[in-house]
C-alpha cells in the first residue's frame, strides 16, 4: 500500500489573531527549539554505527519527518490565512468570531460556543470551526432565532440566546 492520500478538503482561510499568534508561536517553537534538538539526538544515534538495527535512529529520523511535514504546513498555511481582528458591524448578527450561546430544542440545555477558522479549534474551550455543520447552521442569525443543523447524530433545532463578540483578540 502506497503512501498516497487523497487531499484535505479545503477548508475556510480564516483566523482570530489569538489563533494567528498561536500558530506563529508553534511554528517558531518547531523551528527553533524542537527541530535542533531532534536534530543533535539524530546525530548522535548516527554515530553509534549500524543504522539498520539502531532503533534511536530510526526514532529520530521519523521524529524529524513529522516536524518538517509541520514545519511546512504551517509555513505554507500562515501565508494565505486572513487574521479577522475587527468585529463585524452588525454585532447582532452571527457572523466569525461570535461568541454564541444555544439552546437544544430538545432537552433545553444551553451551549456557548465560539465560531473560530478550521485551524484554531478546542471543543474543550466550546471553539468550533466556521466550516462544521453547526457553525454553517447558525451563520447570519439573530437573537431569538431558531435553526436546524444537520448533525452527525442527526438533525437538531436550536433557539440562539446570545450573540456576543470578544472586546480583543490579540
Amino acid at each position: 500500500m502506497g503512501r498516497w492520500r487523497p487531499p484535505a478538503e479545503k477548508s475556510t482561510a480564516l483566523i482570530t489573531a489569538e489563533g494567528h499568534a498561536r500558530l506563529k508561536a508553534e511554528l517558531d517553537d518547531l523551528w527553533r527549539v524542537r527541530r535542533p534538538e531532534v536534530v543533535r539526538a539524530l546525530a548522535a544515534a548516527a554515530a553509534e554505527g549500524d543504522r539498520s538495527e539502531n532503533a534511536e535512529y530510526t526514532y529520530r529520523k521519523k521524529q524529524l519527518g513529522e516536524i518538517d511535514r509541520r514545519v511546512r504546513y504551517l509555513s505554507k498555511r500562515l501565508e494565505v490565512l486572513r487574521v479577522v481582528v475587527e468585529p463585524p458591524t452588525d454585532r447582532d448578527a452571527v457572523f466569525f468570531g461570535a461568541i454564541v450561546e444555544v439552546e437544544n430544542e430538545v432537552d433545553g440545555e444551553v451551549h456557548r460556543y465560539r465560531i473560530v477558522g478550521p485551524d484554531e479549534t478546542d471543543a474543550q474551550r466550546g471553539h468550533i470551526s466556521i466550516d462544521s455543520p453547526l457553525a454553517r447552521a447558525m451563520l447570519k442569525k439573530r437573537l431569538d432565532d431558531e435553526f436546524e443543523a444537520l448533525l452527525p447524530g442527526g438533525a437538531q433545532r436550536f433557539v440562539i440566546v446570545d450573540v456576543a463578540y470578544p472586546a480583543s483578540d490579540a
